[in-house]
């Protein structure tokens, strides 16, 4: 029967190319069905094994480059936000008054050197001379020691002389004296009497010789004491050889000080003209440029920052509800906005302390107001290979980024 709606000239429709419909939306049902099990179960399986934040940015080191020491800048090789490797010049100080230091060092150590020698050479033999001193001063004192026993025996001589002379002179004045009655009667020649005045004269004269004979071997006496007096003075200083060798050695430790406190000196004068060359330690972007040529600069005056590009982290703020299989160690995700990549890192810390609490005003939660807020902990995450990923030293401090770490 014939379809009344249907127009003049319109063909019957084909049931085999009608049927397909209700099957076409089935298939957009169950495409859209697919999707959002696909979509719930990549969702579990994020939420599940991963923990993300955008709470996160990159971290580096900026370094202060000061002088070292005070000086006039004579020329400057950098410029702002210039790339520097390491080693690279970055200013110079004027280094004439320095190398002037550094020539009078060396002229200071000379002078130590040579003494510290001569001290050195003057040990031995300050210490040959006082043994020779030594035996020489107690040879005189023994030598001493003779000369007295001597003069004394040659006293006692001289004493017996002296007596000897005394009974020579005695028996001579008798004599004389018997033969002037002798000679007055004649009982005696004249010549006989004239020989016994003689004799008595001499004996006299004897007595005087021998006295003065004794005299002198006193007076030898009194020398010989006085030299083993002497001989014992110098014997007690010849016993100082010890210490005076000590003290000639203690002369050359002193020396030996002085040569290295010169050394010393001279190594500080070497390091101040060393200053005067101020080198990039590290690679990295010249900012905040501040040094200029003629400028007079003191120690420690900060020259520039040196941002460096080779030690770069993340320090991302995931929540404390994040934390909880959270460990050193699991890989990371990074995702920087400002290149569009990802990178690959680790977690290397988990912060010691919430950012609220780290802050210069920590909230004080004794007031009885309290509202619990989430708070977040700061996690140090550390990129696995930098020099590759980042060759061409896009990254950047402070550059925002998305951290994901694979918890499970």
């Amino acid at each position: 029967m014939a379809d009344a709606t249907r127009k003049p000239g319109q063909s019957e429709p084909d049931e085999a190319t009608e049927a397909p419909k209700p099957k076409s939306r089935r298939g957009v049902i169950l495409a859209v069905i697919a999707v959002l099990v696909i979509a719930g179960v990549g969702f579990w399986w994020h939420s599940t094994y991963s923990e993300d934040t955008d709470d996160a940015q990159i971290n580096g080191h900026l370094i202060q480059i000061s002088s070292r020491i005070a000086g006039q800048i004579s020329k400057v090789y950098v410029q702002e936000n210039q790339m520097v490797k390491a080693g690279d010049p970055i200013a110079d100080i004027d280094s004439r008054d320095l190398q002037v230091a550094v020539e009078n060092a060396q002229a200071a150590l000379a002078s130590a050197e040579a003494n510290a020698v001569a001290a050195k050479v003057n040990v031995p033999i300050t210490s040959v001379n006082t043994g020779s001193t030594l035996s020489s001063a107690g040879a005189d004192l023994s030598a001493a020691h003779a000369s007295v026993a001597q003069a004394e025996k040659q006293l006692d001589a001289a004493k017996a002389r002296v007596e000897q002379a005394k009974a020579n002179n005695t028996k001579a004045q008798s004599d004389l004296e018997r033969y002037k009655p002798l000679v007055a009667k004649d009982v005696i020649s004249k010549q006989q009497y004239d020989a016994a005045v003689a004799a008595a004269a001499s004996a006299q004269a004897a007595v005087v010789d021998a006295e003065a004979s004794q005299q002198a071997a006193s007076d030898a006496v009194h020398v010989a004491h006085e030299r083993t007096a002497q001989a014992e003075a110098q014997l007690k200083s010849a016993k100082t050889g010890p210490q005076q060798v000590a003290a000639q050695s203690a002369r050359a430790r002193q020396a030996l000080a002085q040569v290295q406190q010169a050394q010393a000196q001279l190594d500080q004068a070497k390091l101040n003209l060393s200053y005067a060359h101020i080198v990039a330690p590290v690679n990295g972007i010249i900012t905040r440029k501040s040094v200029e040529i003629n400028q007079n600069v003191s120690v420690g005056q900060n020259l520039l920052t040196l941002v460096s590009l080779d030690d770069l982290w993340v320090t991302a703020n995931f929540k404390e509800t994040q934390l909880r299989h959270m460990a050193a160690g699991q890989p990371v995700e990074v995702h920087v906005d400002a290149t569009g990549k990802d990178y690959h890192a680790k977690v290397t810390q988990i912060g010691g302390a919430t950012g609220s609490v780290l802050s210069l005003f920590p909230p004080e939660n004794a007031t009885g107001n309290y509202v619990k807020v989430v708070q977040r902990v700061p996690v140090r995450v550390d990129f696995s290979d930098l020099k590759d990923e980042d060759s061409k030293h896009l990254l950047r401090p402070g550059l925002s980024v998305e951290a994901t770490v694979r918890i499970k």
